[in-house]
Formats: C-alpha cells, structure tokens, sequence
C-alpha cells in the first residue's frame, strides 16, 4: 500500500507521512496496530472481552463478537456481509477493542 501524498519534491525525496521512506514499503503505517496489552491477563473474575477488531482492503475496519471461537492476532476470517463475504484480518483482541469501540 502507498501513500495518497507520496509524491516525490522536486528535491526527490518523497512527501510519504514525514517518514520520507518509499511510498512501495508502506511507510505511512495506517494500519499499524500495536496491542501494548497483550501480556496483560484479565482478573479470575473477569472474562476477555468477546469481540474483535477486523481490517478489510481500502482501510475498512469492523467489530465483531468472537462467539467464544478460539482466535489469534493476524488470523485471516470470513465475515458473512449484506452481498455475500468479506474476508478480513483479525487486528485487535480483547481489551483493546472496548476502548475502540468507545
């Protein structure tokens, strides 16, 4: 994926996202995801939250209950859509999810 404002200064150094990288090497990092709570366990009284965050192409993300179904950061899903199925990568489990779903 590039960028939308990659296009190179006429010093030909690219405009990216203030990275300067190369547009082909996905140097904006809009989809970066970072789970700064992943080796945090949840309470004996408290159960994972069951839904999960879901990145499509062009950007799109969605929010999905987990059903108890065993899943990973990085699993490739199905999601049963209104004109037939999108697939999708898992992006966020957990806690995480409820604070962006807010």
């Amino acid at each position: 994926m590039s960028c939308k404002n990659c296009i190179s200064k006429s010093n030909g150094i690219p405009r990216g996202c203030n990275n300067n990288g190369a547009c082909t090497s996905n140097s904006c990092n809009t989809f970066t995801v970072f789970d700064w709570l992943n080796d945090i366990t949840a309470s004996d009284d408290k159960t994972m939250f069951p839904f999960c965050e879901v990145r499509f192409k062009n950007g799109r993300k969605g929010y999905y209950k987990t059903n108890s179904i065993l899943l990973s950061i990085g699993n490739v899903v199905a999601t049963q859509v209104e004109k037939g199925h999108d697939v999708g990568v898992i992006t966020l489990l957990g806690e995480l999810v409820r604070i962006q779903m807010k």
